[in-house]
């Protein structure tokens, strides 16, 4: 029986650090402790007002029923408008795809476009579960390192020198990235896919933080080519993180293999939460006002954090991340996590969790809360690190 019981080698990832730290914050607040939350990608908002609205008329009705696997058609519809409305690019519905978070469209795009062994290319740092589920699909992640050079954005010479040491199948970028916020130009998006097509190399786009702009507006990959797979979520920008709903806008060859794989996998996606988000389109005016709040949280950090010791930190452009370097505190920024949430209760997530090779020197800050929260953050690592 003790071998039945054994788990799989796929199953053999590490796990996704971030949620560590909340539950060791989480125990720390059981016992009477304050601590501020700045470990988890977690709006402190929550679904704008048009959602929570749309989701009890739903309710009422009472029924709650399958959707088509690729979604519901009228929020797909309103998926391709928002393209055109926010980047003046067309985009058909029937390319459209409703998925469960983007973590559920991770899945359906690996699976789709990878076999087995295919090596797929992703920056550190960068978001761990990228590497954690290519491996537990049994692709290689290939990972490419990011430097102060490029503002830590991929370059298309390093995916291709990558390449030519052994060929790879695709590769993931992030714009806003997580945990940099580093965001690309149009001129090196477009740069990097172009190398990437040139090789004949897969490109999937993690658009997650987009509305989330600070430096300059985000531009999609949907926009510069009808052969980039982008993913999208409704987690982050209109603050529905449980609701676990996102999108892909897929190339056309893919949509029916990725309709098979999703109607096997998951028959569809929670219909309440697609009733909800169509209708959080309507909440622009909410979204808007609580960017304008991680606006005000990144200046705080930005400002306070070296005044407490922390004086450098990779480009804030997006998302609402602070990727601050402590190696003149530490040379393990896990310890140094662990130490600053007992010692200091606040919560950060340690680097390694996304840059297994120089991951020990920084440390993540999400500034995601309230501005009250960012200025005693920073209070209190002032009064730590003295």
């Amino acid at each position: 029986m003790t071998g039945l019981l054994t788990a799989s080698g796929r199953s053999e990832v590490p796990p996704f650090m971030v949620m560590d730290v909340m539950a060791a914050a989480a125990r720390i607040e059981a016992a009477g402790g304050h601590v501020i939350h700045m470990e988890v990608g977690q709006p402190a908002e929550g679904a704008p007002k048009p959602a929570i609205a749309a989701a009890q008329a739903a309710l009422r009705e009472g029924r709650i029923d399958y959707t088509s696997a690729l979604g519901i058609p009228s929020l797909r519809a309103r998926i391709a408008r928002h393209y055109q409305e926010t980047y003046g690019c067309t985009v058909d519905p029937e390319r459209i795809v409703v998925t469960t978070g983007s973590s559920g469209g991770f899945i359906l795009a690996f699976l789709s476009m990878f076999e087995p062994g295919d090596r797929v290319a992703v920056t550190v740092p960068g978001y761990p579960p990228y590497r954690h589920i290519l491996t537990a699909l049994g692709c290689e992640p290939v990972l490419i390192e990011t430097t102060n050079d490029t503002r830590h954005a991929l370059t298309g010479e390093a995916l291709l020198a990558a390449h030519r040491k052994a060929p790879l199948k695709g590769v993931l970028v992030g714009s806003p990235a997580n945990p940099t916020g580093t965001m690309m130009s149009r001129e090196a998006l477009s740069s990097l896919m172009l190398a990437a097509e040139s090789a004949g190399i897969r490109f999937i786009s993690d658009e997650i933080y987009h509305g989330l702009d600070y430096a300059f507006p985000a531009v999609t990959a949907a926009e510069l080519s009808p052969h980039a797979l982008v993913i999208n979520s409704f987690s982050k920008y209109f603050c529905m993180t449980g609701w676990r709903v996102g999108w892909m806008v897929v190339p056309e060859p893919l949509v029916r293999p990725i309709e098979r794989l999703q109607q096997n996998l998951s028959i569809s996606v929670p219909t309440l939460s697609q009733i909800a988000a169509e209708a959080a389109f309507e909440g622009r005016e909410e979204m808007e006002a609580i960017k304008r709040g991680y606006q005000e949280n990144r200046r705080i950090l930005i400002e306070g954090l070296p005044k407490a010791g922390l004086t450098k930190f990779l480009p804030a452009d997006g998302a609402f991340y602070l990727y601050a370097d402590v190696s003149d505190f530490t040379k393990d920024s896990f310890a140094f996590a662990g130490e600053m949430l007992e010692q200091a209760h606040v919560a950060a997530t340690p680097g390694v969790d996304f840059d297994p090779i120089h991951g020990r020197a920084f440390v993540r800050f999400s500034y995601a809360r309230s501005a009250a929260d960012m200025q005693e953050a920073v209070a209190r690592i002032a009064r730590w690190l003295k």
